[in-house]
C-alpha cells in the first residue's frame, strides 16, 4: 500500500513538473518575442543562446534590482511593471531616469568598465528578464543589428539627460514638476479614463523627479489642482489641461 502511494505521488509531482515547465517555457517563448521586436531578427542559433541563459524574475514594489557599487554581470529587460533608476544623495535620492516596459537597462556600467554608479528599484510588481552581460556582448559581436539598437538607446539616454540636467537646474519650481507629470504621461500612458496617469508615484518620488523638496511638490500640486491643471486622488494624478501642462514645462 505504501508503495502504490509512493508511485502515485511520484506521478502527481512527475506531471506537476511537468506542467511547471513548459509554464516557463512559454513564458521565456513571449519574452524573447518581446526581445527579438526590439533587436531585429535573430538565427536559430542565438535564440536557442539567450532562451538558454534567459531567467525570468518576478519582483514586489520597493524590490531592489541592482545596487549602486555593484559589479554589473547581467542585462536586464523590463517586460511589465515600472522601474526607477535612482541615485543615494545627502538626505534624499534622485531619481534619474524611469524604465518602461521593453527597456534594457543595468549594462552601461559593464561597458563603461565600471561598477553601477545608480540602483534600480520597482515601483511596483514588476516582471523582468535578464542574463548574463557576457551572453549579450557575443549576440554583439555576431549580430550588428544589437550594436545598432543599442548604440541608440544609449544615444537617446545621454540626449535626455543632457536636457534634463539643463532642464533641473534652471527652470523653476512649476515648470520641472509639470515635466516629470508629462513625461510620466508620455512615458507610461494614461487608464481608460484618458486622464489619469498610470502611473502612481508618492509624493517624495515625484519631488525626487522634479529636484525639489517634498514640501514643494505638494504645494505645487495643490497649485495645479487649484488652477484645475490637474486633479488629485491620493496618489492618482489626472491630467486635465495637458497643454497647459506642456507650456508650463517649456516656458519654466
Amino acid at each position: 500500500m505504501h508503495f502504490i502511494y509512493f508511485m502515485y505521488f511520484c506521478i502527481q509531482k512527475g506531471k506537476k513538473d511537468l506542467y511547471m515547465a513548459a509554464k516557463i517555457n512559454q513564458e521565456k517563448g513571449k519574452v524573447i518575442e518581446d526581445i527579438v521586436s526590439q533587436w531585429g531578427t535573430l538565427s536559430a542559433e542565438h535564440l536557442a543562446l539567450l532562451k538558454d541563459n534567459l531567467t525570468i524574475t518576478h519582483y514586489k514594489k520597493n524590490d531592489i534590482i541592482y545596487k549602486d557599487f555593484e559589479n554589473p554581470k547581467n542585462t536586464f529587460c523590463l517586460i511589465s511593471g515600472k522601474v526607477k533608476i535612482f541615485k543615494d544623495g545627502i538626505g534624499r535620492n534622485q531619481i534619474v531616469r524611469a524604465i518602461k516596459p521593453i527597456e534594457f537597462f543595468g549594462y552601461r556600467a559593464h561597458f563603461a568598465q565600471e561598477d553601477y554608479r545608480t540602483s534600480a528599484m520597482a515601483i511596483e510588481a514588476c516582471t523582468i528578464a535578464s542574463f548574463p552581460i557576457t551572453i549579450l556582448e557575443k549576440l554583439m559581436e555576431e549580430n550588428h543589428q544589437i550594436c545598432l539598437y543599442l548604440i541608440h538607446s544609449l544615444a537617446r539616454e545621454l540626449g535626455n539627460s543632457d536636457e534634463r540636467t539643463v532642464n533641473l537646474t534652471q527652470k523653476h519650481i512649476r515648470g520641472r514638476l509639470a515635466e516629470a507629470l508629462i513625461f510620466l504621461k508620455d512615458n507610461y500612458g494614461l487608464e481608460e479614463d484618458g486622464y489619469t496617469l498610470s502611473i502612481y508615484l508618492s509624493r517624495e518620488d515625484l519631488a525626487s523627479m522634479s529636484n525639489m523638496t517634498t514640501s514643494n511638490a505638494i504645494r505645487t500640486l495643490s497649485a495645479f489642482a487649484t488652477e484645475q491643471l490637474i486633479a488629485i486622488d491620493g496618489r492618482k494624478i489626472k491630467i486635465i489641461k495637458e497643454e497647459e501642462l506642456r507650456k508650463i514645462s517649456t516656458m519654466g
